[in-house]
């Protein structure tokens, strides 16, 4: 390796020619490869004080250690040598194509009653290959259309006219679902086959108006000589054929065989776009993914790309649509960069679809930020509460009574951070007199763990008791009885300082307010008081339903629910005044409510 001033004496000595130029880091290793159609100007502008400028530049340059060329004939013949060397060497500095993949393609197998399928291998046996395609998608809506108009074998079956006509086979279940026609047993002839294989050829190329013309001119000749059903199915192909062309976009029939290329971009990255036309259908479409390693032009990035995808899916277009006029690098192709017209409009739909990934591809990458601060905010609550498990499955108890009047108690269950509301479960509790809040929450405690238990169910990895330290013993109690204690991270939070207890510790941990793990805690323990009160206010408005005010004539549920939300039950309701009642539910309702129950008593 040489330093920075054998590099400037180096540069002197570069070639005025068109080629491939590389530069090397310390360790030897190529960190980038880049094209010129003067490698010496091109090499000497990163050592031009002004294309410090960019920060990104100075740190290559700073990192160069040695610099080697080919040269080539031409500045394409560059462009192609650099693009199959960043492939071969992907340099940390080079721009990355997030596409690398092999494509699909459609075969026409080599055999007697040749089978048409999608295949990621080229084998050279003879078969016709079509494509490769950019979208499997596409492939799949290919075939399917193609399975919709004609009966093909599926089987691997040798036919040879030999064994057919010896009868080695017999139909199978495709044959009798109408999926096959049946050459196995010489129920379907080699011409009838071929002539399907034939239309076959033609919709992959795209060309669906002659294999039209062809069925009309068939359906006419089954109409005449009166075959009204065979003339029928022709039609039904047609239809199909119809709707398939109607969903391709078309331009202009006269763009025969031409590809679109536009490209998107932002300080990261950039989105390049592929359309292939013929006949003025666009029959492919691709969009590309660009991650930008240097302040990389869009001239630059579209040629690279052009020059990879071309030779991958093997265009043989000679004319290419363009925003920019990059006639240099393909003097073999016609260039055309259009202002208005049809081919304007097919470069817009090609821009609409390089635009249109790059704001899909914005929706998922904010998608996915609250799923990054969901795992934020549990790694923080593990930390906070010094935990052995992330927290994935939470689960809070609440216990909620009136006056003393149906006890019930709520569990809810949280995962990944959030409700999962058709697991939540309500309680009434029925093992307990009177008000009693420990005794309470270790009864529901036990039902719920007992029951998993019994059902082989997955534990939560953390238990919230809403109450301090008397309920979290209460429920502890559960936890030794079914042999859990230690299994499962169990806590409790005071509602008044929010102080959170831990078992066996009489000290209680205080959490930063402002902490998203405690914002977790809170958001679970009142979302276990709403569900709990809503439990019980349902349970309340049963009973007072059912009660003796639900006979009175003229005294809905909503006017019982108001006196019994004021008075608390029916001897607070006896007790009170007619204006106390009339308060609630105004004056004549009041006077109903008095009556009847000054009748009731008497």
């Amino acid at each position: 390796m040489i330093d920075q001033l054998q590099l400037r004496e180096l540069i002197k000595t570069l070639p005025g020619q068109p080629g491939v130029y590389q530069f090397y880091d310390k360790n030897g290793e190529i960190i980038y490869i880049g094209k010129a159609k003067n490698i010496k100007k091109r090499v000497s502008s990163y050592f031009n004080k002004r294309r410090f400028e960019s920060f990104k530049i100075k740190v290559l340059v700073s990192r160069i250690s040695d610099i080697r060329y080919v040269v080539v004939n031409s500045e394409p013949d560059a462009l192609l040598l650099e693009n199959n060397l960043i492939k071969k060497y992907q340099p940390r500095y080079n721009i990355m194509l997030k596409d690398d993949k092999t494509f699909p393609w459609i075969c026409i197998k080599n055999e007697p009653f040749p089978r048409v399928f999608s295949t990621r291998t080229v084998i050279d046996d003879g078969s016709q290959y079509y494509g490769p395609y950019t979208s499997a998608y596409a492939v799949k809506i290919l075939l399917t259309l193609i399975r919709q108009l004609y009966k093909l074998r599926t089987c691997k079956l040798s036919l040879s006219n030999e064994n057919i006509i010896q009868g080695k086979f017999e139909v199978c279940l495709e044959y009798h679902i109408e999926n096959c026609k049946g050459p196995c047993e010489q129920l379907q002839t080699a011409a009838d086959y071929d002539e399907s294989i034939k239309q076959i050829r033609e919709i992959i190329k795209g060309n669906l108006n002659e294999v039209i013309v062809f069925l009309k001119k068939e359906m006419k000749n089954h109409a005449a000589s009166f075959k009204f059903e065979e003339a029928n199915q022709v039609k039904t192909k047609i239809e199909i054929l119809s709707r398939y062309q109607s969903k391709s976009t078309i331009v202009n029939p006269a763009i025969h065989d031409v590809d679109v290329f536009s490209i998107v971009s932002d300080e990261k990255e950039a989105f390049v776009n592929f359309l292939k036309v013929v006949k003025g259908a666009v029959i492919q479409a691709h969009t590309v993914e660009i991650k930008k390693k240097l302040d990389e032009t869009d001239e630059d990035l579209l040629a690279f790309v052009i020059t990879d995808l071309r030779n991958r899916i093997e265009s043989g277009s000679r004319e290419i649509i363009l925003p920019a006029d990059l006639q240099d690098f393909f003097p073999n192709n016609r260039i055309t960069v259009p202002k208005r017209g049809d081919k304007r409009k097919l470069l817009d739909l090609s821009l609409r679809n390089a635009r249109s990934y790059q704001l899909e591809k914005m929706k998922r990458a904010t998608s996915q930020k609250p799923l990054k601060a969901i795992e934020r905010i549990l790694n923080t609550l593990k930390r906070d509460l010094r935990l052995q498990k992330l927290p994935l499955h939470i689960e809070c108890f609440d216990n909620s009574n009136m006056q003393g009047s149906d006890p019930v108690a709520a569990c809810v269950v949280f995962r990944q951070g959030k409700p999962a509301k058709r697991e939540y479960r309500h309680y009434n509790i029925k093992g307990v007199s009177g008000i009693d809040d420990f005794a309470s929450m270790e009864e529901v405690v036990f039902r719920r763990y007992s029951r998993l238990l019994e059902d082989n169910s997955p534990m939560p990895q953390l238990i919230i008791i809403d109450g301090g330290k008397g309920q979290l013993s209460a429920a502890l109690k559960s936890l030794d009885k079914l042999g859990l204690r230690g299994k499962i991270a169990i806590i409790g939070i005071a509602k008044k300082l929010e102080e959170i207890y831990f078992p066996d510790d009489s000290v209680p941990l205080y959490i930063d307010k402002n902490s998203e793990s405690l914002k977790l805690i809170q958001n679970l323990r009142n979302e276990a008081h709403r569900f709990g009160i809503s439990f019980h206010r349902q349970k309340r408005s049963g009973a007072m339903t059912q009660s003796i005010l639900g006979e009175v004539p003229g005294i809905g549920l909503k006017s019982i629910e108001k006196v019994f939300t004021k008075f608390k039950s029916l001897e607070g309701i006896r007790s009170a005044t007619l204006e106390e009642i009339a308060g609630e539910v105004g004056s004549s309702r009041a006077r109903l409510i008095m009556d009847y129950l000054q009748e009731e008593k008497s």
